[in-house]
């Protein structure tokens, strides 16, 4: 795929920023990692080896008799009995956290929530459940949920964007009043007063929120198109024969997406806020489901074990603090007036072009 020249320079300004560009690779690490967390937490082991066949726990469900055991239901790898079954006649590969989100461990050798320790690394919460596994689950939910928010969102607002811009007038005037109405609506009040009446689950918040979060990028949009819509091009391209849909996909969308993909790191950040605040409140994914701000919640009501708050905190605090630095990168290589060497410098065209003038006149 070749690459134009003005990719090349926003991908140059996007790498220049160094804060930005280390912390998308932190994040997708981050991100990738847990994408994968049936691998690394859970109560099923990877493998086992049983009279010289094979098993994948992780990926199918046996019964105990397959063991050995007495039950046909499914068997219980963290049972004593049938750990030791498989030993006799073969080995067991576990994960490196032997917990899953929702498995409590009954081997606490003090009363939960239980303090970090070899067996727990971030203790467990008051449950007997280990805060690490659920810190896992519960950052691969909240961003699975924000980029899904922020795509449907974003495709709903960049529309809504076009449409106002694009045709103007009475179009732009009713969807304005109309939007200015939406806004107004108390939205978090909505949400718990709907998540009351219908039990939430992942899809069902995720439409909720959808209903109020597509505003975020219709003013810019707007904006773009309202700019763009009497340029020569445009006329050209109508005069030409084009229709209303090829020009507004073809010839003023691109020019409206650099402002819009500037937006989408900060509205991903909004989108998992606002998830972290429901879950927090009570009204957000079902009990028991992992959440960082189930996990908030649970450190506010156990102020006697800190780890609870502090670890959910820091989660936030630095899976927050990424999307924004990625944000200002990809804001830098969008805008056109930052060279590589202003974004080392701080310096901007206008300050360049007055120092030049003034070492003039100095001479």
């Amino acid at each position: 795929m070749r690459v134009t020249p003005l990719t090349r320079r926003r991908l140059s300004n996007f790498r220049a920023n160094r804060r930005g560009f280390w912390s998308l690779w932190i994040f997708l690490a981050l991100f990738l990692v847990t994408l994968f967390a049936e691998f690394i937490a859970n109560d099923r082991p990877l493998l086992i080896k049983y009279e010289d066949a094979y098993y994948t726990p992780v990926f199918n469900r046996y019964p105990e008799t397959v063991f050995g055991g007495e039950f046909e239901t499914e068997a219980d790898y963290r049972d004593p009995y049938v750990a030791g079954l498989i030993a006799e006649k073969g080995w067991i590969l576990w994960p490196p956290i032997p917990y899953s989100y929702s498995t409590i461990n009954y081997d606490l050798l003090v009363p939960a929530p239980a303090p970090p320790s070899a067996q727990n690394w971030l203790g467990t919460d008051d449950q007997g459940r280990d805060v690490m596994a659920r810190l896992i689950y519960g950052f691969r939910i909240s961003v699975l949920f924000g980029l899904a928010l922020t795509f449907f969102s974003s495709i709903i607002g960049i529309l809504a964007g076009a449409v106002q811009g694009y045709f103007g007038g009475t179009t732009d005037l009713l969807f304005q009043r109309f939007i200015e109405i939406w806004q107004g609506l108390p939205t978090l009040f909505l949400l718990i007063i709907l998540s009351s009446i219908v039990t939430p689950n992942f899809w069902w918040l995720l439409g909720l929120l959808l209903l109020f979060s597509w505003t975020a990028l219709v003013s810019v949009v707007r904006a773009e198109f309202l700019r763009a819509r009497n340029l020569d091009y445009v006329r050209a391209a109508r005069a030409l024969g084009a229709g209303d849909t090829t020009i507004m996909l073809r010839h003023v969308l691109p020019n409206a997406m650099v402002a819009t993909l500037t937006f989408m790191p900060f509205i991903l950040n909004g989108s998992i806020t606002t998830l972290t605040a429901l879950d927090f409140l009570g009204f957000g994914l079902p009990p028991g489901s992992p959440s960082l701000g189930e996990l908030l919640a649970q450190g506010k009501a156990n102020l006697q074990a800190p780890w609870l708050g502090l670890t959910a905190f820091f989660v936030l605090a630095i899976m927050l603090s990424l999307l924004i630095f990625i944000g200002e990168a990809v804001r830098d290589a969008f805008d056109p007036r930052k060279t590589i060497a202003q974004l080392g410098t701080g310096t901007s065209p206008a300050n360049e072009a007055t120092k030049t003038s003034a070492k003039q006149a100095a001479e």
